[in-house]
């Protein structure tokens, strides 16, 4: 089968408002994390993102963080940043502008909720108004509120694809691994559809930038 893995450059030229890379000096990349928390899974990413001290940015499901709280408290309690990609995880392309609106501020009401994450943790600092729409699906309307309210739109340089239960593990890890470059932000999912991928892919790509310098951020 063929897949857009790498972002093609005339496609981040043509929507130059959303957020495709991150150019820097530092040798930095961009984990992040889609679809979350889940049970298991996401503790799990947890675990190996602290193996290798690396930083990532997970954009959860607001109904997900209302139903795991503590989950997505133990993603604030190791400093990740976090991102909003909708209550109900919506089509952009097949809804209208004003229930996406509503369910993306929905969402946020969920990240920024004392129920959410009752710890006295510094979560300010890991709010920013990040926004990932999911399947990358927005209107140009809704990508025009969401960017008033003071939201940057976050897509991707590299899709891992672990979420495609048609392609091997080791093919989730490839796209990954033969398209990294600085400043590269790379998707993967916290989520059950994409658990074998992520759990052969994710280990190896953590242990790959390690050994080639790269510096795991996350994306502020």
């Amino acid at each position: 089968m063929s897949f857009w893995v790498k972002t093609n450059y005339f496609i981040k030229k043509i929507f130059p408002n959303y957020v495709w890379d991150i150019p820097n000096n530092e040798n930095k990349v961009f984990l992040t994390f889609d679809d979350g928390p889940i049970p298991e899974i996401t503790e799990w990413t947890l675990e190996q993102l602290k193996k290798y001290d690396a930083k990532a940015t997970f954009f959860c499901i607001g109904n997900n963080i209302e139903k795991y709280p503590e989950i997505f408290q133990k993603i604030i309690d190791d400093n990740h940043a976090l991102g909003n990609h909708t209550f109900n995880h919506l089509n952009g392309w097949k809804n209208s502008t004003e229930d996406y609106i509503e369910n993306v501020k929905l969402c946020q009401s969920q990240i920024t909720n004392p129920k959410s994450h009752p710890s006295d943790s510094e979560l300010a600092q890991q709010i920013l108004n990040l926004f990932r729409p999911p399947y990358g699906r927005i209107k140009p309307s809704q990508s025009r509120i969401l960017r008033k309210l003071g939201y940057k739109i976050i897509m991707w340089d590299i899709l891992s694809y672990d979420f495609d239960q048609t392609i091997t593990p080791e093919k989730c890890l490839d796209n990954v691994l033969k398209n990294v470059v600085n400043g590269s932000i790379i998707v993967f999912h916290d989520n059950v559809k994409a658990e074998q991928n992520l759990k052969y892919a994710l280990p190896k790509t953590l242990a790959f930038l390690k050994e080639k310098g790269f510096v795991c951020a996350k994306i502020d």
